[in-house]
């Protein structure tokens, strides 16, 4: 049976450990400039989608207006690096987004349903951690993410969406199939012990030194 997907939350298996917020706090450059890495790469994902979903005019528009929208992010994200001080340099790319893809199929139209799928996930992700990052800090940085709340939200449910209108309508068993399979890759890598700190990291295992 297809589970109810009214908010981007039940995408989600696990909620992030607190020991990420934790690291987060005290890594605030890592933290944004990473973040801006993802803001590009998403947009590069729904750019990708213009080109290889030529015959689906309904998922193009919405992947255009997504992309736009999160290249929006991205220099949003460079404003605030640049407002706090930091420089935007190289982070190594997480586990998390190849991990992720893994679990995309290379034949179509499971290629599209998944791709959409992962996409649904890893912006529940983002909405889930910029809702709490919201909390943890304050002034500027507070009220930054709370703005990208909503925008992460509508995007995991668009993503979603997309999935569901591209399957078989009388095949719900088998998306919800695809889905629970995608939910539990990113639950291990949400839950289980990271070394490195990105955006999407799992639980930290290192202490940063003060």
């Amino acid at each position: 049976m297809m589970r109810q997907i009214e908010d981007a939350s039940d995408l989600l298996d696990c909620a992030t450990p607190s020991a990420w917020f934790d690291r987060a706090e005290r890594e605030v450059e890592t933290l944004l400039i990473d973040h801006a890495n993802c803001e590009k790469k998403a947009a590069g994902t729904a750019l990708s989608m213009l080109y290889r979903y030529v015959d689906k005019p309904r998922l193009l528009r919405r992947m255009s207006r997504l992309a736009r929208e999160e290249l929006r992010h991205y220099e949003q994200v460079l404003a605030m690096i640049d407002r706090l001080g930091f420089r935007y340099g190289h982070v190594s790319p997480s586990r998390y987004a190849g991990s992720m893809r893994s679990n995309i199929r290379t034949s179509e139209p499971g290629r599209l349903i998944d791709s959409l799928l992962v996409g649904a996930v890893v912006e529940a992700r983002s909405c889930e951690r910029f809702a709490g990052l919201a909390r943890r800090f304050d002034g500027a940085l507070a009220r930054f993410y709370e703005r990208l709340v909503e925008a992460e939200r509508r995007h995991a449910l668009v993503y979603f969406e997309l999935a569901a209108m591209h399957s078989d309508k009388h095949d719900a068993d088998a998306i919800e199939s695809r889905l629970k399979e995608i939910v539990s890759t990113e639950r291990v890598l949400i839950t289980a012990p990271d070394s490195e700190f990105r955006f999407h990291s799992g639980a930290p295992t290192q202490s940063v030194a003060v």
